[in-house]
């Protein structure tokens, strides 16, 4: 066991959380919805300070790991992307590309997974139902609101299992 393996985890979420994608609500605003365009834009996302701060605040006592909704298939991007933020590295758990699970089942799951060899100090997610549930679970949550909500990516989450 390495001094790294005895870190406790910061877990992020990245849309809305880390990364602010108000300027792709606009693919999946329409019908059908254009989840390819969504993601597509994705390496253009703005980095939000609030969240990169505390990642970078985290990372002093914590291994990071990001924990996303997008699914597999972003992978490249979204690596390419916290690199470009100057992101602490850390394993991305990312949705398969064929589950449609809602967000909350998903990142429950893989948290509870998580917290079978590790203390998972802090999780950083903007969707309240994943927070909620995560809280209900004894998790210690932050609730990333410094992006508005957005009633779209929330069916997107919950609803449609996307993102």
């Amino acid at each position: 066991m390495t001094d790294s393996d005895k870190l406790p985890l910061a877990v992020f979420d990245l849309d809305n959380t880390l990364a602010d994608t108000a300027h792709r609500q606009r693919f999946l605003e329409r019908s059908p919805r254009d989840w390819d365009g969504f993601f597509a834009a994705a390496p253009e996302d703005p980095p939000i300070p609030e969240g990169i701060a505390l990642v970078l605040k985290s990372a002093e006592e914590c291994e990071i790991v990001y924990l996303t909704g997008r699914p597999e298939r972003c992978r490249r991007d979204t690596l390419a992307w916290l690199a470009a933020q100057g992101l602490p590295e850390g394993r991305v758990h990312m949705r398969r590309n064929d589950d449609r699970r809602p967000a909350r089942r998903t990142k429950l799951e893989i948290l509870k997974r998580l917290a079978r060899t590790r203390e998972i100090r802090i999780l950083v997610d903007d969707d309240e139902l994943v927070c909620e549930d995560a809280r209900r679970a004894g998790f210690t949550v932050v609730r990333a609101s410094w992006t508005a909500p957005s009633a779209t990516l929330e069916v997107a989450q919950e609803r449609e299992g996307r993102t």
